[in-house]
Protein backbone atom coordinates (compact mmCIF):
# COMPACT_ATOMS: atom_id res chain seq x y z
CA UNK A 1 0.00 0.00 0.00
CA UNK A 2 1.43 3.35 -1.48
CA UNK A 3 -0.03 6.12 1.22
CA UNK A 4 0.99 10.21 0.13
CA UNK A 5 1.43 12.24 3.24
CA UNK A 6 0.85 16.22 2.74
CA UNK A 7 0.14 19.00 5.68
CA UNK A 8 -0.15 22.54 5.14
CA UNK A 9 -1.32 23.25 1.63
CA UNK A 10 -2.38 26.39 3.60
CA UNK A 11 -5.22 26.74 -0.18
CA UNK A 12 -1.80 25.98 -2.49
CA UNK A 13 -3.73 23.58 -4.87
CA UNK A 14 -0.42 24.36 -7.27
CA UNK A 15 1.17 22.42 -4.60
CA UNK A 16 -0.46 19.63 -4.42
CA UNK A 17 -1.10 19.18 -8.06
CA UNK A 18 2.95 19.59 -8.18
CA UNK A 19 2.98 16.50 -4.98
CA UNK A 20 0.71 13.95 -6.88
CA UNK A 21 2.74 14.52 -9.94
CA UNK A 22 5.96 13.26 -8.36
CA UNK A 23 4.23 10.81 -6.38
CA UNK A 24 2.51 9.11 -8.74
CA UNK A 25 -0.37 6.74 -8.13
CA UNK A 26 -0.87 6.65 -4.63
CA UNK A 27 -3.56 4.09 -3.13
CA UNK A 28 -4.32 6.56 -0.78
CA UNK A 29 -3.45 10.11 0.76
CA UNK A 30 -3.30 11.63 4.40
CA UNK A 31 -4.04 15.40 4.71
CA UNK A 32 -3.18 16.98 7.96
CA UNK A 33 -4.69 19.84 8.12
CA UNK A 34 -4.34 23.54 7.33
CA UNK A 35 -6.99 23.85 5.02
CA UNK A 36 -9.58 21.11 4.99
CA UNK A 37 -10.63 22.33 1.94
CA UNK A 38 -7.88 21.03 0.25
CA UNK A 39 -8.36 17.55 0.92
CA UNK A 40 -11.15 17.45 -0.73
CA UNK A 41 -9.62 19.09 -3.50
CA UNK A 42 -7.10 16.44 -3.76
CA UNK A 43 -10.07 13.39 -3.27
CA UNK A 44 -11.96 15.25 -6.36
CA UNK A 45 -9.55 16.46 -8.50
CA UNK A 46 -7.63 12.94 -8.26
CA UNK A 47 -10.65 10.36 -7.29
CA UNK A 48 -8.64 9.09 -4.71
CA UNK A 49 -8.93 8.35 -0.80
CA UNK A 50 -8.22 11.01 1.35
CA UNK A 51 -8.47 10.89 5.31
CA UNK A 52 -7.77 14.43 6.79
CA UNK A 53 -7.64 16.18 9.89
CA UNK A 54 -8.81 20.24 10.67
CA UNK A 55 -5.37 22.48 11.94
CA UNK A 56 -5.44 25.11 13.56
CA UNK A 57 -6.30 27.30 10.89
CA UNK A 58 -9.34 25.60 10.01
CA UNK A 59 -12.44 24.89 11.51
CA UNK A 60 -13.73 21.19 11.91
CA UNK A 61 -16.79 20.47 9.84
CA UNK A 62 -18.33 17.69 8.58
CA UNK A 63 -16.31 14.32 8.84
CA UNK A 64 -13.68 16.36 9.68
CA UNK A 65 -12.26 16.48 13.34
CA UNK A 66 -8.83 17.46 14.84
CA UNK A 67 -7.53 13.96 15.37
CA UNK A 68 -8.25 10.45 13.50
CA UNK A 69 -6.80 6.67 13.65
CA UNK A 70 -6.97 5.12 10.53
CA UNK A 71 -6.60 1.40 10.31
CA UNK A 72 -4.58 0.28 7.05
CA UNK A 73 -2.25 -2.60 5.98
CA UNK A 74 -2.20 -4.19 9.23
CA UNK A 75 -1.23 -0.71 10.73
CA UNK A 76 -2.70 1.79 13.18
CA UNK A 77 -2.26 5.15 11.94
CA UNK A 78 -2.79 8.30 14.73
CA UNK A 79 -3.54 11.16 13.31
CA UNK A 80 -3.56 14.93 14.12
CA UNK A 81 -1.95 18.47 13.08
CA UNK A 82 -0.42 18.55 16.05
CA UNK A 83 -1.39 22.24 17.19
CA UNK A 84 -3.20 20.44 20.68
CA UNK A 85 -0.46 18.44 21.24
CA UNK A 86 2.83 21.19 21.43
CA UNK A 87 4.61 19.77 18.45
CA UNK A 88 6.58 22.66 18.13
CA UNK A 89 8.40 21.91 21.99
CA UNK A 90 7.79 18.53 21.81
CA UNK A 91 6.99 15.14 20.39
CA UNK A 92 6.31 13.39 23.76
CA UNK A 93 2.46 14.21 23.92
CA UNK A 94 1.48 13.04 20.54
CA UNK A 95 3.71 9.79 20.89
CA UNK A 96 1.80 9.45 24.07
CA UNK A 97 -1.36 9.82 22.49
CA UNK A 98 -0.61 7.45 19.77
CA UNK A 99 -0.18 5.00 21.86
CA UNK A 100 -2.95 5.46 24.19
CA UNK A 101 -4.69 4.14 21.00
CA UNK A 102 -2.73 1.78 19.85
CA UNK A 103 -1.75 2.91 17.10
CA UNK A 104 1.99 2.12 15.49
CA UNK A 105 2.26 4.97 13.61
CA UNK A 106 1.87 8.98 14.18
CA UNK A 107 1.94 11.64 11.61
CA UNK A 108 1.25 15.30 12.42
CA UNK A 109 2.14 18.64 10.71
CA UNK A 110 1.63 22.22 11.94
CA UNK A 111 6.04 22.71 12.55
CA UNK A 112 6.25 22.83 8.76
CA UNK A 113 9.36 21.32 9.51
CA UNK A 114 10.22 17.23 7.84
CA UNK A 115 10.43 14.63 10.81
CA UNK A 116 11.28 11.15 11.48
CA UNK A 117 11.49 9.37 14.22
CA UNK A 118 11.53 5.27 13.66
CA UNK A 119 9.91 4.91 17.37
CA UNK A 120 7.85 2.95 18.84
CA UNK A 121 5.91 4.55 17.13
CA UNK A 122 7.09 5.46 14.13
CA UNK A 123 6.54 9.29 13.82
CA UNK A 124 5.86 11.33 10.97
CA UNK A 125 5.99 14.63 9.92
CA UNK A 126 6.03 15.63 6.07
CA UNK A 127 6.74 19.03 6.60
CA UNK A 128 4.68 21.76 4.30
CA UNK A 129 3.87 21.44 1.01
CA UNK A 130 3.46 24.99 0.26
CA UNK A 131 5.17 27.22 3.20
CA UNK A 132 8.49 24.94 4.13
CA UNK A 133 10.51 26.11 7.36
CA UNK A 134 13.41 24.16 7.29
CA UNK A 135 14.58 24.37 3.19
CA UNK A 136 13.81 26.68 0.63
CA UNK A 137 11.75 23.50 -0.88
CA UNK A 138 8.43 22.45 0.20
CA UNK A 139 7.93 18.92 0.97
CA UNK A 140 5.58 15.87 1.38
CA UNK A 141 6.51 12.02 1.98
CA UNK A 142 5.22 8.70 0.71
CA UNK A 143 4.65 5.79 3.11
CA UNK A 144 4.88 2.15 1.82
CA UNK A 145 2.82 -0.40 4.06
CA UNK A 146 2.87 -4.34 4.73
CA UNK A 147 1.48 -6.21 7.38
CA UNK A 148 3.86 -6.99 10.31
CA UNK A 149 6.91 -4.65 8.39
CA UNK A 150 8.49 -1.58 9.06
CA UNK A 151 7.03 1.79 7.20
CA UNK A 152 9.32 2.72 4.29
CA UNK A 153 9.72 6.13 3.99
CA UNK A 154 10.58 8.86 0.89
CA UNK A 155 10.80 12.33 1.81
CA UNK A 156 9.90 13.88 -1.15
CA UNK A 157 11.76 17.61 -1.86
CA UNK A 158 9.69 19.45 -4.54
CA UNK A 159 9.95 23.27 -5.97
CA UNK A 160 8.12 25.52 -3.96
CA UNK A 161 5.06 26.59 -5.65
CA UNK A 162 3.54 29.92 -5.05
Amino acid sequence: MKIGIISDTHGNWAAIDEAVSLANDMNLWLHLGDCTPDAEYLASTYNVKVYGVAGNCDWPAGDMCYERIVDVAGHRIFMTHGHNYGVRYTQEYVMEAAESQGADIAIFGHTHIVEYLSGPPVLLNPGSASRPRDDDRSSFMIMELEPEAAPKITIVRMKRVR
